[in-house]
């Protein structure tokens, strides 16, 4: 092995290990305000301290920023690359069908009871 192919494979490493520190780094952060996220309810809820509506302002809250939380550091999504802007897309087409499928199925499901009950 030559003295450039020595290097190359040195820098190789370099990057490789850099984005393992980046990676390792993103899901630390994500887990820590997972935790927050998750615990900030869980205590509006079990402690009582909050209004009925605050704490489901709180929850409700909690849970959106979760979700952003867990699509930006764990699923790596963004709009920055063009790999990045396809994968966002298609993930906001399945939300959107999913949304659409859940919802209508409960519509559908409190009609027939409505209906039925009158």
């Amino acid at each position: 092995m030559s003295h450039s192919e020595t290097h190359a494979m040195d820098k190789l490493e370099a990057v490789a290990e850099q984005g393992l520190v980046n990676h390792a780094k993103d899901y630390v952060i994500g887990f820590v305000l997972s935790v927050v996220l998750t615990g900030a309810p869980f205590w509006a809820v079990s402690s009582g301290a909050l209004s009925t509506t605050s704490t489901l302002s709180t929850v409700v809250v909690a849970a959106i920023v979760q979700i952003y939380v867990h699509l930006k550091y764990f699923l790596h999504l963004n709009f920055v690359s063009e790999e990045g802007k396809a994968n966002s897309i298609s993930f906001i087409f399945s939300a959107l069908i999913i949304v659409m499928v859940v919802g209508l199925s409960v519509w559908i499901i409190y009609e027939s009871n409505a209906m039925m009950m009158y």
